[in-house]
């Protein structure tokens, strides 16, 4: 049998095939800008190679890496319909490195992974700005990442994103949650919003209102208040912990604020949540609301208003709250840890 191709056929490229090459490399062009921006002590070789080098700060003496990969998940399809690639990959970022900084750790570098089925330099450029901006608020490095343009796999005009993080901490400072005892005090970290978390919900909940959606929330317009980036509470926590000893800390994510502080809590204690010890923004209440959530719900399901927690020493709490509002953080004292008995439950709001 002949292997021939017959004459009348064209050629074919990869173009042909539904991925354009030439994009690709315009889109990587556009990000080294961004990228250097980020640059920080330790980097060695960035965008561009087939692996990035990264150098471990010198000022550690017992470095121990501390990782995290996340993604954006179903927020991403509000910023479909909506057009509101510039600041998911600020969430993209956000939800890697608070993770890491629970451990006490500093966000070093970042990677990413942007995946389409036709690439839009425009679009992927708007949202690596935004992945850009989040390493510069964390105080990481963006250094490499991948750009996989696969036809067939995504419908028109939609993309995926994952992230990569990895920090260092000192062994000896590493926030296990361990040191955690009855009396300690709860610090709690405004959310910008709702975050990245319970958007399969959120969005149900436009769907059903949406013939009645409001115009504003929290000041800002519809669809800003519910697009928010995650906030990124890296340096000022960071600061902090240079002198202060923090004994636990919960980045509150999916499964909310009951489901994320007994991450971090040893066996036997409990955390006392007071409800109204801190502002819960509007976009919670019309959520609730429109949704008929129930109050326990909300609570596993979302932040609430409280998007990252601290356990301290009371001796120690007064003055690390006004320290974390001098950063600029609303902070605010939400509870304090007691002894739990066996069969309650690890988070209660009393």
């Amino acid at each position: 049998m002949s292997s021939e191709r017959p004459s009348s056929e064209p050629g074919l490229s990869y173009r042909d095939a539904g991925v354009d090459i030439d994009a690709g490399d315009a889109l990587v062009d556009a990000i080294k800008p961004l990228a250097a921006r980020t640059l920080r002590e330790g980097v060695l070789a960035g965008i561009g190679g087939f692996g990035a080098l990264f150098e471990l700060p010198r000022r550690y003496r017992e470095p121990v890496l501390v990782s995290g990969t996340d993604g954006v998940g179903t927020k991403l399809r509000l910023a479909f319909a909506w057009q509101g690639h510039d600041t998911v990959g600020i969430d993209l970022v956000a939800m890697s490195v608070n993770d890491v900084l629970v451990q006490g750790a500093e966000p070093l570098f970042f990677l990413d992974y942007f995946a389409c089925g036709k690439l839009e330099v425009g679009v992927a450029a708007r949202v690596v700005g935004g992945i850009a901006r989040g390493c510069e608020i964390a105080g990481c490095a963006l250094i490499g990442g991948e750009t996989a343009e696969m036809p067939g796999m995504y419908p028109d005009g939609e993309y995926d994103l994952a992230g990569f993080c990895v920090g260092a901490a000192e062994k000896s400072r590493l926030v296990s949650g361990s040191a955690t005892r009855v009396g300690d005090v709860v610090l709690g970290l405004a959310s910008s919003g709702v975050h990245s978390n319970g958007y399969s919900l959120v969005r149900k909940i436009v769907e059903r209102a949406q013939h009645r959606l409001p115009e504003q929330l929290d000041g800002l317009p519809f669809r800003q208040a519910l697009l928010m980036p995650t906030r990124i509470y890296c340096k000022p926590v960071l600061q902090l912990l240079q002198h202060t000893e923090v004994r636990a800390m919960a980045h509150i994510t999916g499964g909310g604020l009951l489901e994320n502080i007994p991450r971090v809590l040893p066996d036997g204690l409990q955390c006392v949540l007071q409800p109204g010890s801190w502002r819960r923004p509007e976009v919670f209440d019309w959520l609730q609301r429109e949704g008929g959530i129930e109050a326990h719900e909300m609570l596993r399901t979302f932040n609430c208003g409280i998007g990252y927690v601290l356990v301290l020493d009371p001796a120690l709490a007064d003055a690390a709250q006004r320290e974390l509002q001098q950063s600029g953080e609303t902070c605010s004292r939400i509870g304090h840890i007691a002894a739990r008995a066996p069969g309650e439950p690890a988070v209660v709001v009393a």
